[in-house]
């Protein structure tokens, strides 16, 4: 009680300083309230912190206080990354792209970081209205920038809004940039923050770089006389009221596909996301319309990219003829695999390409790689990870594709960060050798599950929101770290790994060392029978997840699909029994 008593009485003199003249009348009038309700919670959650850069830079709630997205905390955030960019390239004019996606409140904040970047001297290119994230990543190297700044919350519900931050080779911060931005903006108050910008130093941006980017994007092709023969492919495609409602329909024509139809009310840009309960592709619920649309039609598959375009979802029929929405490890497994394959019997392989894959991602990828003599690689969960072993690669080795399961993935590299424009023309390419070899694209997940083994993976997510949620997350890795399971649903852990420690545990007590770039607050357990589950706190939201994935070896085609996806689905519910979730 008393320990709550001291936090209530920080965070109302947090507050307090957010009623003086330096904020506007709004955010005080927001602000006395909160200090004036009995219930405390709202003044908690907005004040028991700083929104601090996490695995993709800002991302939280709009509204007042310093735990919230809101012109003063993207005002500070934005004065510390000016200061740390003019002190990492001294004496030269340094240059940056900023953008936004479609969010409630996205212009104000990209034209405010514009304005601050500007007034501390640094020209600023800034796109004219939304545009996708993959496009800020490719502008800021087409264009020779030194940083970049993306407004958008990407996926997560319309309550919240971010701030993506970039660096120089197109992707987002990381270690040392990502701690030395983070202390010049925990030194920054708000009597620093330069408002008012410099016209002069502020450039606008569009038509010409989509031009550029779209011509960009065709370098993910890999066979175009498939689609020649395939143009009239029925394609049905939904931007869920963000940046891909012209950029996808343009690159898929550049492709020269030829049948593309669109969901008409998820074309309205809407920061309130009217047509869905959260523009997540990963949730099913947001692919409702797109597929009454693709029956009408009676289309071929079914895609969305979310509110920033760098995630997509992907519908094909199954067998039956029904639609089946493929998870995000089955559309990074049918990407790896296709451009293997079709590189090799092309002849586009020399001999030095890799792919990338994050940790919690299937393990078939892995397979397919190995089987074909191709290096892959692991690395953390997000996208920046992936771009940091392009960079660290790049000159050596050729990257030809890396993705997540959380339906995101990069088929080329003049973009850092995950690149739906390109995967959705590359997944339609994808469809379109399959229809010319007499199959759907279901029949090829088939295919691959026969050949490189069945593979069910499931993402369980607790959410626990406020600081009490942060507070139980972090006690729930402190328990499994001092108490680690010894079975999962009945299959022996073999493998522990501890990517905080960069142990790995073996079941006769010996420990190795992990070789990665840093430590991550993820664990993992690897079973006997090929069983995998991963646990990570996610950077972005109030949630910890847990990513399992379940073999089945006596998959031996279509027939067995549902049988073994129901087994799995199983052996996941004791799963989560055996870490009493």
């Amino acid at each position: 009680m008393e320990n709550n008593a001291q936090l209530i009485a920080q965070c109302e003199a947090l507050a307090k300083v957010w009623l003086s003249p330096a904020f506007d009348e709004e955010t005080r009038k927001e602000v006395q309230a909160m200090l004036d309700n009995p219930d405390k919670s709202d003044l908690i959650d907005a004040f028991y912190q700083n929104l601090e850069f996490g695995t993709g830079g800002l991302r939280g709630i709009m509204g007042a206080g310093t735990n919230r997205m809101n012109k003063y905390i993207v005002g500070m955030a934005t004065q510390g990354f000016a200061n740390y960019i003019n002190k990492a390239f001294p004496g030269k004019q340094s240059a940056v792209v900023v953008g936004h996606d479609c969010r409630n409140n996205g212009r104000m904040f990209a034209e405010t970081v514009a304005d601050i970047f500007s007034a501390n001297g640094i020209k600023v290119y800034l796109f004219e209205s939304l545009r996708p994230t993959p496009e800020i990543s490719f502008a800021i190297r087409q264009l020779g920038c030194q940083a970049g700044v993306n407004v958008t919350a990407s996926h997560n519900p319309r309550e919240y809004n971010g701030y993506k931050a970039y660096w120089d080779d197109g992707a987002q911060v990381l270690a040392p940039h990502d701690k030395g931005i983070i202390d010049e903006v925990n030194k920054v108050k708000i009597e620093d923050v330069k408002f008012e910008g410099n016209k002069d130093l502020i450039i606008p941006i569009g038509g010409e770089m989509d031009w550029d980017y779209i011509q960009a994007v065709k370098e993910a092709m890999v066979d175009q006389d498939v689609i020649l023969r395939q143009k009239d492919l029925n394609i049905v495609y939904s931007p869920m009221h963000g940046t891909g409602r012209v950029i996808v329909p343009m690159a898929l024509r550049s492709w020269g596909f030829q049948n593309i139809h669109v969901v008409p009310e998820q074309m309205v840009i809407d920061g309130n996301f009217p047509t869905v309960v959260s523009p997540n592709p990963e949730n099913a619920e947001a692919m409702t319309l797109g597929m009454k649309l693709g029956t009408k039609l009676n289309a071929d598959l079914v895609i969305a990219s979310d509110p920033d375009a760098d995630r997509l979802a992907i519908v094909c029929r199954n067998s039956k003829g029904e639609w089946e929405i493929l998870n995000g490890n089955q559309t990074c497994m049918m990407f790896s695999w296709y451009i293997i394959a079709n590189k090799k019997k092309l002849g586009q392989l020399k001999g030095n390409e890799f792919l990338v894959k994050t940790i919690v991602t299937t393990e078939v990828i892995a397979k397919i790689a190995q089987k074909n003599e191709v290096e892959y690689k692991d690395c953390y969960t997000g996208f920046k990870w992936i771009a940091n072993e392009i960079r660290v690669n790049e000159g050596k080795k050729k990257y030809i594709g890396g993705g997540e399961e959380s339906f995101g993935f990069l088929p080329y590299d003049k973009v850092r960060d995950k690149d739906s424009p390109a995967s959705i023309c590359l997944i339609c390419e994808i469809a379109a050798w399959a229809r010319d070899n007499g199959m759907t694209l279901y029949d090829l997940l088939m295919n691959i599950y026969k050949e490189y083994g069945f593979s069910k993976e499931v993402t369980i997510n607790v959410v626990r929101p406020g600081k009490s949620g942060a507070d139980e997350i972090k006690q729930m890795m402190t328990d499994f770290r001092a108490n680690p399971p010894k079975d999962l649903g009945g299959s022996k852990i073999v493998l522990a790994k501890d990517f905080k420690s960069l142990e790995a545990k073996k079941a006769d007590g010996s420990v190795e060392k992990l070789d990665m770039p840093d430590t991550s607050n993820v664990l993992q357990w690897f079973c006997d029978d090929g069983t995998k589950v991963s646990v990570r706190p996610s950077g972005t939201e109030p949630k910890i997840k847990f990513y399992t994935e379940v073999k089945d070896p006596s998959f031996a085609g279509a027939a067995d699909y549902e049988r073994c996806t129901k087994a799995a689905e199983q052996k996941i519910e004791a799963i989560k029994k055996s870490l009493n979730l």
